[in-house]
């Protein structure tokens, strides 16, 4: 008897067609974002660290691991030897994230956050499978207010955020999971060439 299938369209007897359909997804990242796309994101974030700018990222579920690994790639190090980057993910203060929750409201968790921490020419990264998320959503608001930049990861749905970001990523795949595959390769792509361009390494 078959198991019942997942989200993911996973139902424990077709790993094959999975691992296929993901193969396919990052096969497509090529052409949609693009890498030129995820270069003009990755010259955003470059500038404005190398400006001592902040660079902040926001999502939910599994864009908040990515948010984490994101940011954790710049202050640790992705390969290269090199002094941390200013890189703060806002899904990780669990006092901040339950006290705006509760007293204002989950879609106002990351809002708070960036009205409190950003100032003009920091970015914010975005990151929402659906690209709808209403927390994602008014912190982009809130940032671009502010007069930061902004760098959306997306899937492949038109978003409110493709008109406010100066990069909106769109990713192709027919489920979260797929999506949020290719959002955390990108982001690495995107961590390596920030970290090749300001040790010198990128022309």
């Amino acid at each position: 008897m078959s198991a019942a299938a997942g989200p993911d369209g996973l139902d424990g007897l077709d790993v094959a067609g999975y691992l296929a359909r993901s193969a396919a997804v990052a096969a497509g990242l090529a052409t949609s974002p693009g890498a030129a796309a995820v270069e003009r994101a990755a010259a955003l974030v470059a500038d404005a660290l190398a400006a001592g700018r902040l660079v902040m990222f926001c999502g939910n579920g599994g864009s908040a691991g990515d948010a984490q690994h994101l940011a954790a790639e710049l202050v640790g190090r992705y390969a290269i030897e090199r002094d941390p980057y200013r890189a703060v993910a806002l899904t990780t203060d669990s006092s901040a994230l339950t006290a705006v929750g509760n007293d204002y409201g989950f879609e106002y968790v990351f809002e708070r956050q960036v009205r409190g921490l950003a100032a003009p020419g920091d970015v914010l990264v975005a990151i929402t499978t659906s690209g709808r998320s209403p927390n994602v959503v008014l912190a982009a608001r809130a940032a671009r207010t502010l007069g930061c930049h902004l760098v959306a990861f997306l899937g492949p749905a038109p978003s409110p955020l493709d008109e406010l970001a100066a990069v909106a990523l769109h990713v192709p795949g027919e489920t979260p999971g797929l999506v949020q595959q290719g959002h955390i390769t990108i982001g690495q792509a995107l961590c390596g060439w920030v970290e090749a361009r300001l040790s010198g390494q990128q022309h």
